[in-house]
């Protein structure tokens, strides 16, 4: 099984970067707004799972979420699509995120059910934590968030 050590810090996308952490894995985020910043969390968790490019989009699944903060809301989508994973099989490719309220969305997940003679199986992600969570606008306006997941 591989574990955080042979995950690189190193920027997959302008929206998001891998962080290597002792017996865990992290996001780096950060976008425009949240919806843009939940999309690019879909991305880093499927890059942590997988190979994306592999991914078809061919398939989907609806998910919602809402929580009481910005940090919350991170963590809980996260863990729907852990969940979506883990309990149906289905690896997300990428996000159609829409903003229900200042913390809820609704969702069109495209993706496929997790094949693996195709699929490179990386590291096998549990949960999002609240463990060193940090959710930020910065002085352009941007938001930045950084959010451990534990392998």
């Amino acid at each position: 099984m591989n574990n955080a050590r042979d995950v690189n810090v190193r920027e997959m996308n302008p929206a998001f970067e891998i962080l290597d952490i002792s017996g865990d894995a992290g996001l780096r985020l950060r976008a425009g707004d949240m919806r843009a910043l939940l999309e690019a969390a879909a991305l880093g968790l499927a890059e942590l799972v997988t190979d994306p490019a592999l991914v078809r989009d061919d398939g989907f699944e609806r998910v919602s979420v809402t929580a009481d903060d910005d940090g919350a809301l991170l963590v809980d989508w996260l863990n729907e699509l852990v969940f979506l994973l883990d309990a149906h099989g289905f690896i997300a490719a990428r996000a159609e995120v829409s903003m229900t309220g200042p913390h809820g969305v609704k969702a069109v997940v495209r993706g496929e059910e997790f094949d693996p003679l195709r699929h490179e199986r990386r590291l096998l992600v549990k949960a999002a934590t609240y463990h060193g969570l940090s959710v930020r606008r910065t002085d352009d306006g941007a938001i930045v968030a950084e959010v451990v997941l534990d392998i």
